[in-house]
This record gives structure tokens, C-alpha cells and sequence, in this order.
């Protein structure tokens, strides 16, 4: 199969990252924290080890501040639900996914959306144009899972610092693509898939906090201050009731040590080759519609939107399966995106390439686009 849904999860995984949760299953199935024998100590080294790699890997101040997470979605919740209350403001961008518009709206609180243009410049004016005296938080992603148009947030990160509002960057398509550095930046709060751009498994999120949070949503044991029924005030137990996916975790570990082997740079370089290559095979296509500009480095991610003329496109991505070539259908969970591109109603065929692709399977799918 030609696997172009990385924008879903990476469907290669490094056999290091396999042989990780491997020897985790075998040799760690203990519970770190919780027992002072040497498995359990054991699986505390690795964890810890992996918060350190993480926290340096984002340029974040300690261990301390990485809390593991189901996944990127509930790090995300535990930011909005954590500091926000009734009253407060919030900026968005309209190319967010439902991860972020979803408890917004639950909670009810007041956002503004900020138009993100193909010019950072008029991206920036907009955001610092809606600022309101009582915007608490800005929450955006560092690249669109629909468009691929990566946002200025180094700069917007910058604004926040000297406004004094908490800014908090949805690293689902940038983490392990992208360079993020947190203190660089003025990144209060990332939150992480690593199932994507970090080859990790499944089932693990990651949540790095340079900035306290107020509120839990999740309380329960932590293997500390037993005897207390307040959940501890400190990072990471505050946020880590239960027992950790000690195997994603390991797999997490070692999906890090290969993004840091192969260079972040030069996985995007690669993405963006072939990401480029399909660009420019599909829009020789009089029947594809494509949805985005042409795909320039340090503008976009690997992403690809489009679609076949009048076929929907949970039907072409049926036809494109019957031919062993996986892409996305549907609005992607991100409906703000969608809007945008006015294909509300259709939805858009999305491919999105990882290091693991190569340039031949890029031809083989432009080709099968020709015959469709």
C-alpha cells in the first residue's frame, strides 16, 4: 500500500520505535512511581528519561513541565479547561481543528478567529487587531491539517509575551517537522501528537507546560501524597492521575532519538519534495481541484488538499484504496479549514507524505489520479 495519511498518524514506524515498545512489553511492564522493586524503577528511569528528552527537544526549562497524555486532543483540553474560565477571551485561527473549537464551545467562551492569510505580515495585523482587553489565552496550530499553511506562531508567541497572555500552539502537524523551541518562542503551553511527526505509537499525547495551570478535569492516584484527597499542585503528577502507556511511552523515546538522528530539517526538505512533486503532477490534471498554492518551503507543510471533479470525496478515496493508495476524505475534524476553502459540504481528498515515502510511489499515485 501507498500510505499518504501521515497527516492522520505516520503509517511507517522506525523499527527502532517497534523494538522499543517491544523490550517495554517485555522488560518494563511495570508501574513506574507506584512500587520501589527494579521493574518499576526501571520503567520510572525510562519515563523520566523520555520527559528530559522531550523537554529538551522543545526547548522547555525541565523534565518537570512534560506531562504524557492519552493525546494531543486531551492536552489541549487540559489547557482550555485548565486556565479558562467564563469572561475570558480567547484568539483563535480559522483553520482549527475540532480538538481546540469543540471545548471552546462546550465551555462557552467568547473567541475571536483570526483570518490567516497567504501573507504572515497580514496574518499578524489581524491577530494583533483582535486583541480585547480581557484576551487571556491564544491557542493556534502550528500548521493547518487541511491546507498545510504553516502559521507565523514564533512571532504571534512573541506578541503574547509582551501583552502577557498565555500562548499555547497546537503542535499536532509541526512537532518533528517543524522547529519549535518553546523559551525561543514564548510558548507557554505545546501540545503534541507524537504518533505523527515523532513515529511514536498510538495512544500517547504529550502536553509541555512553561506555564502553571490552574485546574484539573482528571484526578486520582500519582503515586504521591497518598494520604491527602487534594491532587497534588505540582507538575507532572497534577495532570497525571493513573497508570502511564509505559510502551508508547518507550516507542516515544525512540521515535525521538530518529527524528534527532535524521535532522528535522532534512525530513521537511524530503516531505516537501515530494509533497511539491505531487503538486505539480495533479494540477497538470484538468480533473483535480486543488484547494491550496503551490507548496513553498517554510509556508506550508506536507499537506495536500484536493479533489476530483463532481466525484465526492469519500468516493474517490475508495476508488484511490481499490488501487493500495491511502489518502484522507472529509472535513479532516477541522470545519473552520473548510469554510475557508467553501468545501463545507464535500470536503476535500487530502495526501500528506512522511519521510518513509519516496518519489516513485508520488508518480504511481498521480498516474492513478490520470485513470480514475
Amino acid at each position: 500500500m501507498i500510505y499518504f495519511d501521515n497527516a492522520a498518524t505516520s503509517g511507517h514506524k522506525p523499527q527502532t520505535v517497534i523494538n522499543a515498545v517491544n523490550y517495554a512489553m517485555k522488560n518494563l511492564s511495570a508501574n513506574p512511581g507506584r512500587s520501589g522493586h527494579k521493574a518499576s524503577i526501571l520503567a520510572s528511569d525510562m519515563v523520566y528519561n523520555t520527559r528530559k528528552k522531550l523537554a529538551d527537544f522543545f526547548g522547555a526549562e525541565g523534565a518537570e513541565q512534560v506531562i504524557f497524555t492519552q493525546n494531543c486532543t486531551q492536552s489541549i483540553n487540559f489547557v482550555i479547561k485548565g486556565i479558562l474560565k467564563k469572561g475570558d477571551h480567547v484568539l483563535v485561527s480559522n483553520l482549527e481543528h475540532n480538538a481546540v473549537m469543540r471545548p471552546l464551545f462546550k465551555m462557552g467562551i467568547n473567541y475571536d478567529a483570526v483570518t490567516v492569510f497567504d501573507d504572515d505580515n497580514d496574518t499578524i495585523l489581524d491577530f494583533e487587531k483582535k486583541i480585547k482587553a480581557n484576551t487571556k489565552l491564544v491557542i493556534m496550530t502550528a500548521a493547518s491539517n487541511v491546507t498545510g499553511k504553516i502559521l507565523p506562531f514564533a512571532e504571534i508567541g512573541k506578541i503574547c509575551h509582551k501583552r502577557g497572555i498565555f500562548f499555547c500552539l497546537d503542535g499536532a502537524q509541526g512537532a518533528g517537522v517543524l522547529p519549535i523551541n518553546m523559551q525561543k518562542m514564548h510558548i507557554d503551553y505545546l501540545c503534541v501528537a507524537p504518533h505523527k511527526g515523532l513515529y511514536a505509537p498510538m495512544g500517547i499525547g504529550v502536553l509541555i507546560c512553561r506555564k502553571p495551570i490552574e485546574n484539573t478535569i482528571i484526578e486520582g492516584g500519582t503515586g504521591s501524597s497518598s494520604l491527602n484527597l487534594k491532587q497534588p499542585d505540582i507538575l507532572p503528577e497534577m495532570l497525571e492521575s493513573g497508570t502511564l502507556n509505559v510502551p508508547a511511552i518507550a516507542g516515544l523515546s525512540a521515535g525521538l532519538d530518529f527524528v534527532g538522528q535524521v535532522g528535522i530539517e532534512n525530513i521537511y526538505k524530503k516531505e516537501m519534495r515530494l509533497c511539491k512533486a505531487f503538486y505539480d503532477g495533479i494540477s497538470k490534471n484538468k480533473k483535480i481541484l486543488i484547494y491550496t498554492k503551490e507548496p513553498l518551503m517554510h509556508k506550508y507543510a506536507p499537506v495536500m488538499p484536493f479533489n476530483l471533479q463532481g466525484v465526492p470525496s469519500e468516493r474517490a478515496a475508495e476508488i484511490l484504496d481499490s488501487h493500495s493508495i491511502a489518502v484522507r476524505a472529509g472535513l479532516h475534524c477541522a470545519p473552520s479549514a473548510h469554510k475557508t476553502l467553501n468545501t463545507t459540504d464535500f470536503g476535500t481528498l487530502r495526501a500528506s507524505f512522511s519521510v518513509f515515502n519516496n518519489e516513485n510511489e508520488v508518480l504511481r499515485a498521480i498516474n492513478a489520479l490520470k485513470n480514475v
